[in-house]
């Protein structure tokens, strides 16, 4: 048996249960690793509240972890028993004390790198490259809009974009917020309530827009994220922390001859070759210190429920981490 944070139900944070479960031994292709940490990610709110619904309930929640291999099935050869790793990858399930995972979705941990800084990096980390790298290739000389900049993606994408050489503009709820985004790359911050953030990106691109907008807030910026876009920009939804973004009239595209790309994490690391890529470069531009991985704050497994609360509350900035 093995203690974890189980959901009976969809609903608020009173739906987490810590509990026993019970855990079998791996099998052909997985490997047992007991969690040394587990990330915290807004997805995990999804799954608890039923916004993206679980294949069955009762369930264990979350996506990322990092830990340590105790036992591998047959076949296994991606990972041996003993060595450091870390994961963000479906099913769900890193909630728990220990957990049976398929190999092919564990990468190895460097040196270099905390088992608490893998876990709050993975997910984060993973949707920062695919954003950056590959979804709307960020270029120097180029100008983008950020959502959330203080947040856990938000930080880490500030800091990568402005090392490719991108201008960034970042979007923020407070002042003190918008000093920890410019603490990391974020050249102006800017202050997101009630929308006036659309003018002063217009100000700051004389007129202009910028080149993509990065969003992972969803309902509450989409409109003004269009308007913030220069002729031919990008949108890019990754996200919807403030609710599911309405149906799409195309139209409103071809005022800019805009595009809109509503991309997921996990349909670019579906080939174990681009998960270890993707992972390899975001090892080393931490490695490096071009990105600094901020966790504000670690907290018992068992308090997830609390934890959950100051994330939907926006009380948090950088990544917050659980500890088995």
């Amino acid at each position: 048996m093995v203690k974890a944070i189980r959901i009976h139900e969809t609903g608020g944070t009173e739906v987490l249960k810590w509990e026993d479960v019970e855990l079998g031994e791996p099998g052909p292709g997985e490997a047992l690793v007991r969690h040394t940490a587990v990330g915290l990610n807004y997805i995990d709110i999804y799954h608890r509240s039923g916004l993206y619904p679980l294949p069955q309930l009762p369930a264990i929640i979350g996506m990322e972890g990092a830990g340590v291999v105790e036992a591998v099935g047959e076949g296994v050869t991606e990972v041996a028993v003993g060595e450091r790793v870390a994961y963000a990858a479906p099913p769900v399930g890193a909630y728990a004390e220990k957990r049976i995972m398929a190999a092919d979705q564990l990468v190895r941990v460097p040196d270099g790198i905390d088992d608490v800084s893998a876990a709050a990096m993975m997910l984060k980390g993973l949707t920062a490259q695919y954003l950056l790298r590959r979804t709307h290739a960020a270029k120097a000389g180029e100008t983008i809009l950020v959502h959330a900049a203080a947040g856990g993606v938000g930080l880490i994408l500030c800091q990568w974009a402005s090392h490719l050489g991108a201008r960034v503009i970042g979007t923020v709820s407070s002042e003190a917020k918008a000093e920890q985004a410019k603490a990391h790359g974020c050249h102006h911050a800017l202050l997101y309530e009630g929308g006036g953030y659309v003018e002063e990106v217009k100000a700051i691109t004389e007129g202009c827009g910028v080149d993509v907008v990065y969003d992972g807030v969803g309902r509450d910026t989409f409109e003004s994220s269009l308007e913030c876009l220069a002729m031919l920009g990008h949108l890019v939804s990754f996200g919807q922390a403030s609710g599911a973004v309405p149906p799409v009239e195309l139209g409103l595209l071809s005022a800019k001859s805009a595009t809109l790309t509503r991309p997921v994490l996990f349909h670019y690391t579906q080939a174990r070759e681009d998960l270890v890529a993707m992972a390899d470069e975001l090892f080393g531009v931490v490695a490096q210190g071009v990105v600094k991985i901020e966790v504000c704050a670690t907290r018992p497994l068992a308090e997830a429920g609390e934890a959950h609360g100051d994330l939907e509350a926006r009380r948090t900035t950088g990544s917050t981490v659980l500890i088995p």
